[in-house]
């Protein structure tokens, strides 16, 4: 039996990997590591704490007492006094400088930044595994013809490549932004309770320079290289809107590219992998739903619409701190990364199997460019001594009555055996093929497409070959 509430990102979306980061495991043995990286540098700075308390420590990192700190939270009524507590009845020698000089922002926080900064790793290392397949796509149909569209109308022709490299363009641009957003993140380090450092500099006896030297000693030995210069009790709550407004930006371009594929399935142009075993509907037998896709837009929206939480605590925190963004975070932060690490995997599957539908394609094409080429035809058919006034009224009719035959009888585009029947244009078939072949009106798509990957993707690609090539298996 199953009495209680689930949540779909653990049971059916996100990998064990980013379920891992965000665990409480990974958070309290952080808590751990950093209270050891204070005492350590505490010690370094001066301070009377013992190699045999550190290692005390040390040793009993991974031995968390869940239910001693459930019963201590319960009768304090805070976490991380539970968990210094839970932490010292297994330290006896070191129980006494656990913590010493910290608030609790000072594991709280940090970790926070510390989880963070792993997870936009884990979603890193997917980007780039997701840039891999669309640019093998791009790069397979980077000259192979279709209909372009604006307003999802027929416009003019680009190519199945060209279009996927707008897909990867997007993505590309969402990597820039994660890298940017890894390479600034500092910790919040070693403040104090309203962020003064009051507590450490009472420690040190009044020298502000082991004070500053205990916040840099901390940010090192957790692998960061800076904290942020100043701070209240808790760092900016700015941090998590900057850092979120980059996973809702690959959210937004997984939407964007999931539903010119629902689109495209639609057409059945492309189609998204679909299992032999796979049903499209409990009724209709015969459909073959984008389901893959419409997931990773329904993930999509709850990343994107999860933005305005880290604003709104962002714009309302009071003075140095306020509790309300606690149990805000807790939600907001784990589950947009959850989300994020889903729809990359979903959308690394959807291009490991994606189909491409050629005859179909070329079917939709002959359907709209004789109307496309129009102008072409007319020059052609000036060049053989036609005026150019007489036949742009010539083929504008001709175009009518074939336009009424496609859309009011349901027939095929006969505008071509029109113009060939006509005494006005000197045109033979062979001519009017050779106007209309595809490839002379897709520009220069496979050069960009080619240009674009290596100058820009490939280079990116090569820095992290060791990690391209993930296995994806799909829950659900």
């Amino acid at each position: 039996m199953k009495k209680l509430y689930e949540n779909p990102l653990i049971t059916r979306y996100s990998s064990k990997e980013m379920a891992n980061i965000f665990s409480p495991d990974t958070k309290f043995k952080t808590w751990r590591r950093l209270w050891i990286a204070l005492a350590e540098s505490q010690k370094e700075l001066g301070l009377n704490i013992t190699d045999d308390q550190i290692s005390e420590m040390k040793d009993n990192l991974e031995s968390i007492d869940y239910d001693m700190a459930a019963e201590m939270e319960k009768k304090f009524r805070h976490d991380v006094m539970a968990h210094v507590h839970t932490y010292g009845h297994v330290c006896p020698k070191s129980k006494g400088i656990i913590h010493l000089g910290a608030t609790s922002a000072f594991v709280g926080d940090n970790t926070d930044i510390i989880v963070m900064k792993e997870a936009m790793n884990l979603i890193k290392i997917k980007l780039v595994n997701l840039m891999d397949k669309i640019t093998e796509f791009s790069l397979k149909y980077k000259d192979m013809p279709t209909l372009g569209f604006t307003h999802f109308q027929p416009a003019q022709m680009t190519t199945v490549g060209k279009r996927a490299s707008l897909w990867l363009h997007d993505i590309y641009l969402d990597y820039n932004n994660l890298i940017d957003g890894i390479k600034g993140l500092k910790m919040r380090g070693a403040k104090g309770t309203t962020g003064t450092q009051a507590s450490y500099l009472n420690l040190f006896d009044g020298n502000h320079e082991k004070v500053k030297k205990l916040d840099k000693l901390v940010a090192e030995k957790m692998g960061f290289e800076d904290t942020y210069p100043v701070t209240g009790q808790t760092y900016s709550r700015k941090v998590d809107f900057d850092i979120l407004s980059v996973i809702s930006g690959i959210a937004q371009s997984m939407h964007k590219i999931t539903n010119d594929i629902r689109l495209l399935q639609h057409l059945k142009e492309i189609e998204e992998p679909f299992g032999k075993n796979q049903i499209g509907s409990s009724a209709m037998a015969y459909k073959r739903n984008p389901m893959r896709s419409e997931r990773i837009a329904s993930l999509a929206r709850f990343i994107i619409s999860n933005l305005m939480s880290p604003a709104m605590t962002s714009s309302t925190q009071w003075f140095e701190r306020t509790l309300d963004d606690s149990a805000n975070r807790r939600l907001v932060i784990a589950q947009s990364f959850l989300a994020c690490d889903a729809i990359l995997e979903i959308g690394i599957n959807i291009f490991d199997g994606i189909v491409v539908y050629e005859n179909v394609i070329k079917q939709h094409i002959e359907n709209e460019l004789p109307f496309m080429a129009t102008e072409n035809i007319l020059m052609e058919a000036v060049k053989k001594g036609g005026d150019r006034q007489e036949l742009h009224e010539v083929i504008r009719q001709l175009s009518m009555e074939a336009g009424y035959q496609v859309k009011e009888l349901g027939k095929k585009n006969d505008l071509l055996d029109r113009i060939i029947s006509s005494d006005k244009f000197q045109l033979s078939k062979d001519e009017l093929e050779n106007i209309l072949e595809h490839k002379k009106y897709i520009g220069r798509s496979a050069k960009q497409v080619e240009e674009f990957i290596a100058d820009y993707i490939k280079p990116i690609l090569n820095k992290y070959k060791e990690y391209v090539g993930i296995d994806i298996e799909l829950k659900v």
